[in-house]
């Protein structure tokens, strides 16, 4: 019985400290893909580009070509890694190894990933800009509509995280339903709801696709970053109408829970008044 309380007790500590670090690694994301090109431009100047020399000159300009080659693999590492795993055997082998800490084990590898891009980024500064906002008054105006923007799109992203059961895809819920001895939570799910998210992998991807093309000034490294992502995002993407209708019940039936408790509350006002 020790053993079992004790084998929980580790299993809850990985998977709680697995968090700490997935958040920690969100918010670093959030930094480094959105806010901090936006700080860039935010007054109107940005140094992340090299405006006078022609395209021709820095496509032939080794430390250019170098920095999207080393940029590349980090992607390609960031990818393989997020299919890999997600793939129906390898989850299985890893299920039968982890147990309960498969979920756990996905999210931290991707944390990982996402790290290593973040710390191995290499900006591309000698080349031209795709395009880059440095007329006033949009030079002021307009990194601040991009904050704006960027802020409601992460907003709404962790929105719609918190609607998907958040302790499921971060693996938390897996360990806690293994300490009280039930199967997996996906398998306590209806067959359409399983189907969902068989389907649904990124939820996000209107609000990605915000945060990754709308900038002041689009680099070089920056076009490469936002054009693999997006089209990592559509090929992944498979909804269809039948899930699509499903979700749109799921989302009526939440906003009605979220509703009654303060039409309860009318009502109750209403018969004091009375």
């Amino acid at each position: 019985m020790a053993s079992v309380g004790l084998r929980g007790g580790i299993l809850c500590a990985v998977s709680l400290l697995n968090t700490a670090f997935v958040f920690i690694s969100g918010a670093d994301f959030i930094r480094f893909i959105s806010f901090r090109a936006i700080y860039h431009n935010i007054t109107g100047d940005t140094t992340l580009c090299q405006d006078s020399i022609p395209w021709s000159v820095a496509l032939q300009d080794r430390s250019v070509l170098g920095s999207l080659l080393v940029d590349l693999g980090l992607l390609a590492l960031f990818i393989m890694q997020h299919s890999l795993l997600a793939r129906s055997p390898v989850k299985q082998a890893l299920q039968s190894v982890l147990g309960p800490l498969n979920r756990t084990a996905y999210c931290f590898t991707t944390a990982l990933a996402l790290q290593i891009i973040m710390r191995y980024w290499r900006p591309v500064t000698g080349a031209p800009c795709l395009w880059s906002v440095r007329h006033t008054p949009w030079s002021i105006w307009f990194p601040l509509l991009c904050f704006s923007l960027h802020f409601l799109s992460w907003a709404i992203i962790c929105s719609i995280l918190m609607l998907f059961d958040y302790p499921e895809l971060l693996g938390i819920k897996q360990v806690y339903y293994s300490f009280l001895g039930l199967r997996d939570p996906l398998t306590y799910k209806s067959p359409r709801a399983q189907r969902l998210l068989s389907h649904l992998r990124h939820p996000v991807c209107l609000e990605l696709g915000v945060v990754l093309w709308l900038l002041p000034a689009l680099s070089l490294d920056r076009l490469l970053l936002a054009g693999t992502l997006s089209t990592y995002l559509a090929l992944a993407h498979s909804l269809d109408k039948q899930d699509l209708g499903y979700l749109c019940v799921q989302l009526s039936h939440k906003l009605q829970l979220v509703a009654e408790p303060q039409q309860d509350s009318d009502n109750i006002s209403d018969d004091k008044e009375k």
